[in-house]
């Protein structure tokens, strides 16, 4: 279940907010320029659906994101337990970091967690089938993976080159809860 919690980013044990509704969690993000939106495919995906099934079931919004916000490009990432560099990968993006470019990602299946530091606060967002977020660029954050991931995701891009991560040197992500 879609979940948002936010902690002071001073205490990283108490939040002052949590709520798993999915249409409080948009109001909640909306609020600090962040997008929170739910899409449902236009067709049965089937077992491992390959990347063109999965960009063919959501093609009707991603064009109208598109429309809206002017991306240029898209695909589909996967990643399991048994990636070998899952590890790795999960470590990279656990600190915190901003793009020049938004970062948005729409789940097809499975889970990450968004972590977002924005005024004094950090916004974790758990992302689940269906979740669609838009991180604004320059926005601080971290993603989570967790130690056994299983998800697939569409990623929409400006261009590719905006994604690459300028990490902040701040240590805050290392405080605050990660998934199992």
């Amino acid at each position: 279940m879609s979940a948002l919690t936010i902690f002071t980013d001073t205490e990283a044990t108490t939040p002052v907010w949590h709520s798993t509704d999915a249409a409080e969690i948009a109001d909640k993000l909306r609020s600090k320029e962040v997008r929170f939106e739910r899409w449902e495919a236009d067709r049965d995906l089937g077992e491992n659906p390959d990347s063109a099934t999965v960009i063919n079931a959501y093609q009707h919004a991603i064009d109208r994101l598109v429309a809206e916000k002017g991306y240029q490009s898209w695909d589909v990432i996967s990643m399991r337990a048994d990636n070998p560099q899952k590890e790795v990968l999960r470590t990279k993006f656990l600190s915190e970091h901003t793009h020049g470019e938004d970062e948005v990602r729409f789940f097809v299946e499975g889970a990450g967690l968004f972590c977002l530091h924005l005024d004094g606060h950090i916004y974790q967002i758990l992302c689940e089938k269906n979740d669609l977020i838009s991180v604004p660029a320059g926005t601080p954050h971290w993603f989570d993976m967790g130690s056994s991931p299983h998800f697939t995701a569409i990623r929409i891009f400006d261009n590719q080159e905006g994604w690459v991560a300028k990490f902040t040197g701040d240590t805050i992500a290392d405080a605050y809860p990660r998934l199992p």
